[in-house]
């Protein structure tokens, strides 16, 4: 019999793509999830999922069952949110801010999202660069900060929300355009094109360069734009999020090369006060940025 664990289960699979992924969204070991979708299989007698090289593909069956979750799943969300208002616990205020400068690129369809779903609350982003983002929230000038993952985490409640590959993106006729990958050694004489955030926050120098004692100039520029334009015109490289580099890369504008033998990635996580991360209204929020994020290229899921 179809129950709203098994429509979770299902949706959590899609937007995974990845079975060991998908149960640790929904909080069940890999084996109790395969477990639960081979009992739904046997009960219609009809495969849910074919697994490719690229990772689970939907059945036609599953495929309809998928589209029933999405369905069930945005109605029985709508009716607990109904639900809160009559309780009084929609209201507030939720300041965003940003450590990942590309993430403006996606965030402007997570508030729209988050304004239809909760009227009431007043969404702002706080506007600027921050050396230190979450000294905001210590100093409440912010509610929410989505970022990599603090050191200390103790005072924050912290949601996951995805991982993502960096890239370097260089010039069209730059001479490592055709390289498999490149290293720190590559990058010698470069200019490193950045947003103006501190050394220490960068993935690019602190995970490859630094490691390898190799220091860039660098030149800043704050806008994602401003840094591809830069590289176009052969003024250095720089390293950006895959998902934020699809519709450059589309254009041809620039090409982008893995960075290490096993590319070098990075995490988003959303960090908010522990007292505010009890509102539903916050608890939202990280499910809404993963049901945006899902389109992404090349991401994935974190637990």
């Amino acid at each position: 019999m179809l129950e709203i664990r098994h429509l979770r289960s299902l949706v959590a699979i899609a937007d995974a793509g990845k079975l060991a992924t998908a149960a640790e969204r929904v909080h069940l070991s890999q084996s109790a999830l395969s477990h639960q979708i081979r009992l739904l299989e046997d009960h219609h007698g009809l495969s849910l999922f074919e697994r490719t090289r690229q990772g689970l593909r939907f059945t036609p069956a599953g495929e309809r069952l998928l589209a029933l979750a999405r369905t069930v799943l945005a109605e029985v969300g709508a009716a607990e949110r109904d639900l809160q208002r009559m309780t009084g616990q929609t209201r507030g205020e939720l300041r965003i801010a940003l450590e990942c400068h590309t993430c403006f690129d996606w965030l402007m369809p997570v508030m729209h999202t988050f304004r239809q779903r909760w009227p009431e609350v007043e969404v702002d982003l706080v506007a600027g660069f921050h050396a230190e983002p979450l000294s905001l929230l210590k100093e409440g000038k912010a509610d929410l900060v989505i970022g990599s993952r603090p050191k200390a985490l103790r005072p924050w409640s912290v949601s996951p929300l995805f991982k993502f590959e960096m890239l370097l993106v260089v010039g069209n006729d730059h001479p490592l355009r055709h390289k498999r990958f490149v290293t720190a050694k590559d990058l010698v004489d470069e200019t490193l094109i950045t947003y103006p955030v501190p050394e220490d926050r960068m993935d690019l120098i602190r995970e490859v360069l630094k490691p390898a004692k190799v220091e860039l100039p660098r030149r800043t520029a704050e806008l994602t734009v401003a840094i591809v334009q830069l590289v176009a015109s052969r003024r250095g490289v720089a390293a950006l999020p895959s998902w934020g580099l699809q519709s450059y890369l589309e254009h041809d504008y620039v090409k982008a090369v893995p960075i290490g033998a096993k590319g070098l990635w990075s995490e988003l996580h959303a960090i908010c006060p522990k007292p505010l991360a009890q509102q539903p209204y916050m608890q939202d929020m990280a499910q809404i940025i993963q049901a945006e994020c899902a389109k992404l290229p090349g991401i994935e899921w974190l637990a």
